[in-house]
């Protein structure tokens, strides 16, 4: 009778009960040797995947520098490597012809597109106001005061002619916007010290914090007008002067009054329907933190948070934009505005950023200075609508 003799798994192995004992004590070592060489070849692999995906991520959140491939083109290569890292201006001019008679050379349409990009999204009130790209610092506009005037007629009746429209000129003051970010040359020689992405960021920084004051509140010499600047009227707009802000009161000399709910009510319904949508309020967190409080009559909160991550905050079913340089509450401020920016608010900038490399002022530190006409103004008074601290 034949016997069989089961064998034994050590290790996911089979392991033969009649060989020598030393000799499967160096092949189970030899097994779990090649088995552990294998697992950490494995997580070597696994490592590799993960970082080529955090950089495919990274660069995919980035603006494309240059096109098709991703690379950088040869006019970024030639504007970041040879005059921004080494001030070599002969790469600038054979590149794109560029001469410096205005104090410096255009940066490439990719690096000034990174530039936009972070300015829209941490400047307020350019994230949501009229944005035009403009060849001069002498912008025009003509826009309608009145509409044309129209009527019924029978089939075969005559047409009269009929009221033409009137037209006001709107040109927005401009003042040349600059930054001037330093860094020194030994993170210029660093290949990997990403200049183009820190450079779009400083003067993106920069550029945000000046403008941001100057739509609020600028006084329109050598920059632009803010809305806050406007002339402003309790007159409502059939009766207004073009270009005159309508402003309520909040029924207290120094805040709101007893029922701040319906005057921030009616302040939204002093707006005609159509610029209703697409209406925001503007206000700084000082005063944010105020109309949080605000309860209706059945003590509901007028203020909404965002139920999606990226959705803005609501008041009154309105998103809520915040900018710092609106005026705290007090006494004949107007700390509180309401409006269809799109409309209402008109931002007129020359597209190309100015940069010109300085190494001298500031040893061993390189500057570079940043210029950049822009300009601004209230296109349409009967969009905005604010609301003053008085009685």
């Amino acid at each position: 009778m034949d016997i069989q003799i089961p064998s034994q798994t050590v290790i996911g192995a089979a392991v033969d009960p009649l060989a020598d004992p030393l000799t499967q004590s160096f092949d189970l070592v030899a097994r779990q040797d090649k088995t552990e060489s294998e697992v950490k070849a494995l997580r070597s692999d696994v490592d590799e995947v993960k970082a080529r995906l955090d950089r495919m991520g990274r660069a995919a959140v980035r603006p494309v520098i240059g096109e098709g491939s991703g690379e950088p083109s040869a006019e970024v290569k030639g504007f970041v490597d040879g005059y921004l890292r080494r001030g070599r201006e002969t790469e600038v001019k054979s590149i794109s012809g560029a001469v410096a008679k205005d104090g410096g050379y255009a940066v490439p349409r990719e690096i000034d597109a990174m530039i936009a990009s972070e300015l829209k999204d941490i400047s307020p009130i350019r994230a949501i106001a009229q944005v035009v790209q403009v060849g001069t610092s002498g912008y025009r506009k003509l826009v309608t005061t009145g509409g044309t005037a129209s009527g019924w007629v029978g089939e075969t009746g005559a047409r009269p002619e009929t009221d033409t429209p009137e037209f006001a000129e709107i040109a927005p003051p401009t003042g040349e916007l600059y930054a001037n970010p330093a860094a020194s040359q030994s993170m210029l020689d660093d290949a990997a010290f990403d200049l183009e992405a820190w450079l779009a960021s400083e003067i993106a920084m920069e550029f945000a914090r000046a403008e941001g004051a100057a739509f609020v509140k600028g006084n329109g010499i050598n920059q632009p007008r803010g809305f806050l600047s406007a002339p402003t009227s309790m007159a409502g707009d059939a009766v207004r002067t073009f270009g005159t802000l309508q402003y309520i009161g909040s029924g207290d000399a120094d805040g709101f009054d007893a029922a701040p709910e319906a005057r921030l009510i009616d302040l939204v319904h002093t707006m005609k329907a159509g610029h209703r949508q697409g209406a925001s309020w503007v206000m700084n967190s000082a005063t944010l933190s105020e109309v949080r409080k605000l309860k209706t009559t059945d003590g509901a909160f007028l203020w909404q948070p965002g139920l999606i991550e990226g959705q803005p905050d609501r008041l009154l079913g309105y998103p809520v934009v915040e900018a710092e340089d609106m005026p705290d509450v007090g006494a004949g401020a107007f700390p509180i505005a309401f409006g269809n920016f799109r409309a209402g608010y008109l931002i007129a900038e020359r597209s190309a950023t100015q940069i010109l490399r300085d190494p001298f002022t500031n040893k061993p530190f390189v500057h570079f200075y940043a210029t950049k006409r822009v300009g601004g103004q209230v296109l349409d008074s009967s969009a905005i609508k604010l609301l003053k601290i008085e009685a």
